[in-house]
């Protein structure tokens, strides 16, 4: 009787003990769905969070790279606002990439007023430096400035000039060879940079304007045509620099022969810093004695896009004095008589129309120039 009380007492134990077992994972199950429940609470919530207050609240910054990224603002400003600082450390091919977008819709969803970039390309200092801020002065946000020098030229322009941190990252550059023409796409890469400049104009530190800004400005704005000189040279300048290597992306009916200061709008812009078929063509075939910064934009251009080119230069240089090098004109050459003789007696083509305004540039001015060009420019530059 004992035996089967015993065997009585311990029915309950085991009762308990298995329905304890299935009772176990009914809590897990329990368990993971609360898990995943508040998984999923938490992964809305975060995409709540980045759709209403953004990314940078729903995401700590983090240490890296990236958190540059994750801190731009997502407005439209990210676009459109230029650089604060030139001055960047993008290499060649990530900038010319970088420079290289286009928007596929034409019409801008903001007010954009069009700017000229002046694109200084320079070995050091900018002499005339005090006749460009005269000409610029009370025309802020029509102009962009870029200046291209030495990388080992360390400027000392003052806070207060329109100068002062103008300098883009530069590399050495040899006259006649590819490194000039790098250092031409590097400006107007850093230029295109700012979706507001229109206009690409080429200038060194011997270049001087010719009229206000006010008659050059509205003088690109309305231009349909770009203006680089693209000819065909059939003498050993011309088409005696041609290598029959260069084929079949150039052929010899092709090239072309032009000065290197030029002005472009921003398709042509875009055009020249995403060449990647003729640049090696160029790079490797055109070397001296055949000088690329005279034959590689043209020609290209030409085949690309000959409809929207001028074909001809607006800065005037002076050739009479014979050389590989223009004229260099000092201190006794600016006077009244020499800008009569640069500003009158022109006549070409604007817009497929007469014109007597031609040339809105000229070089090349030793700094010595620099008194009598602000005595005279009032008289004859208009500013």
């Amino acid at each position: 009787m004992a035996i089967e009380e015993g065997k009585d007492s311990m029915i309950p134990i085991t009762v308990s003990r298995q329905a304890q077992s299935r009772l176990l994972p009914l809590r897990i199950l329990q368990f993971f769905m609360l898990f995943l429940a508040l998984g999923i609470g938490f992964s809305f919530l975060s995409m709540f969070m980045i759709r209403y207050f953004g990314v940078q609240n729903a995401i700590p910054p983090s240490q890296n790279g990236l958190q540059f990224c994750l801190e731009e603002p997502l407005g439209l400003n990210r676009w459109i606002k230029a650089p604060s600082n030139l001055m960047h450390k993008m290499s060649d091919k990530e900038l010319l990439w970088r420079a290289s977008f286009v928007p596929k819709v034409k019409k801008y969803p903001f007010k954009r007023v069009p700017k000229v970039a002046f694109m200084f390309l320079t070995r050091g200092d900018l002499p005339l430096v005090p006749l460009w801020e005269r000409f610029l002065k009370g025309h802020e946000g029509l102009y962009s400035i870029y200046i291209h020098s030495l990388p080992t030229y360390q400027p000392s322009y003052p806070s207060t000039s329109i100068f002062h941190n103008r300098q883009i990252p530069s590399q050495v550059t040899e006259w006649g060879r590819m490194s000039l023409c790098d250092a031409e796409r590097r400006l107007l890469a850093n230029a295109l940079l700012d979706i507001s400049n229109e206009r690409f104009v080429l200038v060194s530190e011997s270049c001087i304007p010719l009229y206000n800004f006010s008659i050059i400005y509205h003088y690109l704005m309305k231009s349909r045509y770009s203006f680089l000189g693209a000819f065909d040279d059939p003498g050993p300048y011309g088409r005696g620099r041609y290598n029959e290597n260069m084929a079949p992306e150039v052929n010899l009916s092709q090239w072309r022969k032009a000065s290197q200061w030029f002005e472009v709008n921003r398709k042509l812009a875009v055009s020249i810093v995403e060449d990647t078929k003729y640049y090696p063509k160029f790079e490797e075939f055109c070397r001296p004695a055949c000088y690329v910064d005279e034959h590689y934009f043209p020609t290209m251009l030409t085949i690309q896009s000959p409809g929207l080119l001028a074909n001809r230069t607006i800065t005037w240089v002076d050739w009479s004095r014979g050389g590989a090098h223009p004229a260099t004109f000092g201190k006794s050459d600016v006077t009244e008589g020499f800008f009569k003789r640069v500003l009158e007696g022109r006549n070409c083509l604007y817009n497929n129309q007469p014109i007597s305004v031609c040339f809105l540039f000229a070089r090349k001015f030793s700094p010595s120039t620099l008194e009598p060009l602000l005595e005279l420019a009032p008289k004859f530059l208009g500013f």
